[in-house]
């Protein structure tokens, strides 16, 4: 029973290759094509004219299409990718950025903590999309209401989770040695807090890349002139799943690309982190 277990995989003491791991995985993405495939010819063996499953082929027009120059000179895939992934970049490295500082604050000094760790925990209850119409009309429509959205989205629980690991995780003796040997308290932060926090601290920055997206969309979706959530929205009246299929698996592909250099970034620069855990 146990060789079996661990023949399948079942077993604690199971160790899987990386090779193994991507057939795996990869069977499950051929495994997902396949059916879809089969449900789109099932669709349009009975109306040929189904626009809410398209084939292969439909799709790869679709993309054709988002991928040719219009007759402005401008590829439409193109302009929305920049457009919405210089708004990502901004919102993400802005809300990350405070959000950190904010973490570290709380958990090294007790007077911020007693001050704003109640208030932070409840703000974080709040939907942030309950908040796009308020941003909305204090902000207005501009770019820099859907980088304050994702700033608003992602800052909460990236502080949260930067003060929990500071709080908990970084042992206090290597502050109070380091403050006793003459050190500044700016100097413990940079050369001893930052260096031990930072790698869960960009680990949390990867878990709410989904949420920077979902609001970027959400924000696109009611007031931009370019971008992916902007185009998802426009074709959706035409029922246009050539357009909206690709660009959702486009969104994707980024969302992976980006977690996945974040994670190269911790195993190259803090390798003791990956080793430890």
């Amino acid at each position: 029973m146990d060789s079996l277990k661990r023949l399948f995989g079942l077993s604690v003491y199971t160790k899987i290759s990386a090779r193994a791991c991507l057939i795996a995985s990869l069977v499950l993405f051929v495994a997902l094509i396949g059916v879809y495939l089969l449900a789109s010819h099932e669709r349009h063996q009975e109306n040929p004219n189904d626009k809410i499953m398209p084939t292969i082929s439909q799709l790869t027009q679709g993309v054709q299409k988002m991928a040719t120059p219009d007759r402005n000179g401008e590829i439409t895939l193109m302009v929305d990718t920049i457009a919405s992934l210089k708004r990502f970049f901004l919102g993400v490295i802005a809300g990350a950025t405070m959000a950190i500082a904010l973490g570290v604050a709380l958990g090294l000094f007790p007077i911020v903590e007693a001050v704003f760790h109640r208030f932070l925990l409840y703000l974080s209850k709040i939907p942030p999309l309950a908040l796009l119409p308020v941003i909305f009309i204090f902000s207005g429509l501009g770019e820099s209401t859907k980088i304050l959205l994702i700033i608003v989205g992602i800052s909460l629980p990236i502080t949260l989770d930067t003060y929990l690991r500071v709080k908990k995780d970084l042992p206090r003796e290597q502050l109070v040695k380091a403050l006793t040997l003459g050190a500044s308290t700016p100097a413990v932060v940079w050369h001893i807090v930052f260096p031990q926090i930072m790698p869960a601290a960009l680990n949390s920055v990867r878990l709410n890349l989904l949420g920077a997206w979902l609001f970027l969309i959400a924000g696109e979706a009611i007031a931009a002139d370019a971008g992916l959530g902007y185009r998802i929205f426009v074709v959706r009246r035409y029922m246009a799943m050539d357009t909206i299929i690709p660009y959702v698996f486009w969104i994707a592909f980024l969302s992976f690309s980006l977690d996945a250099l974040l994670s190269w970034w911790i195993k190259r620069h803090y390798s003791w982190y990956e080793e430890r855990n």
